[in-house]
């Protein structure tokens, strides 16, 4: 995702001079955007809905003690009769024959242990349900969090890296007149060294201000899965 409005804004402005808040999305926009990237979020959500469906199997469960038999069944068959006539001792007749007999019926049963444990079951699918949205709104909760710290960071640094920069250029306009003073005697080698010192820390102090500022900023990124496109990040 990318926000081109926000990369014009911040080519034609100086990082230094405007607050990056300024040139960044709304932090609402970028809290809902790293909640719809966070997979952890996903995995929640997908975890409810496997919960959803275990439910919803174990309140139909029932349904499995009901249904239909059918019995097919093909051969030879011996078949006998017997035949009385008036006045006459019934006399018996045996056939042989090929054929196929079917039935179709209907059954309930009722497992004395599913009868006594389908509340239970259905009481713990429910729970599991409650459990993973619970679950999951705990996660967007630290994915908010993360945002908020992680985007006051980058404010923070923005500001560390501004007072570090004038500082720098304070300093390195008193080298350049303790330069002068040395060359024409008026001040003392120990003096010149110390000033060169300040000079030093007041460099080592920007860098580490500006290598924070753009780590934190790259950061917000990855969490929020938005590329800014601040071209002139770097002051």
């Amino acid at each position: 995702m990318q926000f081109s409005g926000v990369a014009q804004t911040a080519q034609e402005s100086d990082l230094l001079k405007i607050g990056i808040e300024s040139v960044l999305p709304p932090l609402g926009n970028l809290i809902d955007s790293a909640i719809a990237h966070n997979p952890y979020v996903r995995y929640r959500d997908l975890q409810i809905l496997v919960n959803k469906c275990k439910f919803n199997a174990d309140r139909s469960q029932w349904m499995r003690n009901v249904g239909v038999q059918t019995d097919i069944r093909r051969g030879t068959f011996d078949n006998f009769s017997t035949n009385t006539s008036e006045g006459q001792n019934p006399s018996l007749f045996a056939t042989r024959s090929s054929q196929t007999n079917y039935g179709v019926g209907a059954y309930i049963k009722f497992p004395l242990y599913d009868f006594v444990n389908r509340k239970n079951q259905v009481n713990l699918a429910r729970n599991e349900i409650e459990q993973a949205e619970s679950m999951a709104e705990v996660q967007r909760d630290e994915v908010r969090q993360l945002v908020i710290r992680q985007y006051q960071e980058l404010v923070l640094n923005q500001k560390l890296i501004r007072n570090k920069s004038k500082y720098f250029e304070t300093a390195k306009v008193s080298m350049a007149m303790a330069e002068k003073e040395f060359q024409n005697g008026t001040i003392t080698v120990g003096e010149y060294s110390r000033i060169s010192e300040i000079v030093n820390r007041a460099d080592d102090d920007f860098e580490t201000a500006r290598i924070n500022f753009i780590t934190s900023y790259l950061i917000l990124e990855e969490i929020v899965g938005i590329k800014f496109n601040l071209n002139n990040l770097e002051p």
